[in-house]
């Protein structure tokens, strides 16, 4: 699947653009925010099963309750980090298959058109039309214009 230099240029640049912002502390709501929020709810949600998981241990079993402090900490620890893993890959697996789907319409299209033409869709056809696609402004919706006058 080829995609277009500037399309990649774009995402290094948003990756870019996150990064610097993410090392001066400057908060605003973007793709960056969006995963730190769901592996924050992750980690809180895998730290609140760790310390109940704990708690419930402590009271129930002497062989949990003669361990260290630390040791319980550490379990704690290792659901909250697990927590936060899991949430986070799974978000950025929804937003991939997002991008993907994107993507795949995309190329529908371009295979649609281009076969209507009587182009063969080949990657470099397909990346041509994008490339042309691109270029032009957005259509204005002519239908809702009529509509209101």
């Amino acid at each position: 699947m080829s995609v277009p230099r500037s399309r990649q240029r774009q995402d290094v640049e948003e990756a870019y653009t996150v990064q610097t912002h993410s090392a001066i502390q400057v908060q605003y709501f973007s793709l960056y925010s969006l995963y730190r929020l769901i592996g924050n709810r992750g980690a809180l949600r895998g730290g609140s099963i760790g310390v109940g998981l704990t708690i419930i241990s402590h009271y129930t079993w002497p062989f949990f309750r003669r361990q260290t402090f630390q040791f319980k900490g550490f379990l704690v620890c290792t659901c909250t980090v697990f927590g936060l893993v899991i949430s986070a890959e799974r978000a950025l697996q929804e937003y991939e298959a997002l991008r993907r789907w994107e993507e795949n319409d995309i190329r529908k299209e371009a295979r649609l058109h281009l076969a209507q033409q009587g182009i063969i869709p080949t990657e470099t056809a397909i990346a041509k039309w994008r490339a042309a696609r691109d270029s032009f402004p957005p259509e204005a919706d002519t239908d809702t214009d009529q509509k209101r006058n």
